[in-house]
């Protein structure tokens, strides 16, 4: 067997070879737009991150509001869950205020009995945080606390636009009025 190479051809071959530019050389420029695409992948990933980052943040203020307003809202259901029963309730009050007044002697054993059951009536007001309005003749006139019924002429000058005559009592329950005091102003 004969060598059927020459080595002539394989000097040959291998000059050629050389004369090429090794692989890496011809990918060099190659590689540039490839690291500007990388660059703005990178860009956009980063973008996509922030606005995730964004969405998040506000999502999260978004829930923390609605669980707050959420808390607020049941609390404030809880206080005046009773609002509708204690308002039946307040001409019963007034019921035990005129019969208070009609009794002559407080001290005798029949007026006892009544006087005890109007004070734990006015405990157990007192304990659901049900007050009476503080409205007296001579006070300013409150559109928000007080219902005007009539006006009359003011019986002295210093009445006049102030309340001359409570005709039924104001509450409120939790500083909310639940039953506006009617009065007379003067005129």
């Amino acid at each position: 067997m004969e060598n059927t190479v020459h080595p002539e051809s394989e000097l040959e071959n291998y000059n050629d070879s050389a004369t090429e530019a090794p692989p890496t050389q011809t990918q060099e420029p190659s590689d540039l737009p490839n690291a500007a695409t990388a660059t703005d992948g990178l860009k956009k990933l980063q973008d996509e991150l922030a606005e995730a980052k964004d969405k998040y943040i506000r999502l999260y203020a978004e829930f923390d509001n609605f669980r707050r307003r959420s808390a607020k809202e049941k609390l404030e259901m809880i206080q005046s869950a009773n609002e509708q029963l204690l308002k039946v309730l307040l001409p019963v009050a007034d019921d035990f205020e005129r019969a208070s007044k009609s009794f002559k002697d407080k001290n005798d054993k029949e007026s006892e009995g009544f006087f005890l059951i109007q004070n734990k009536f006015k405990k157990i007001l007192d304990q659901f945080s049900v007050k009476e309005m503080e409205t007296g003749t001579g006070a300013n006139f409150n559109p928000d606390l007080h219902e005007a019924i009539t006006q009359i002429a003011a019986p002295e000058e210093k009445l006049k636009g102030k309340i001359v005559d409570v005709v039924e009592k104001g509450y409120l329950l939790n500083d909310k009025v639940i039953r506006f005091a009617k009065v007379v102003v003067g005129n």
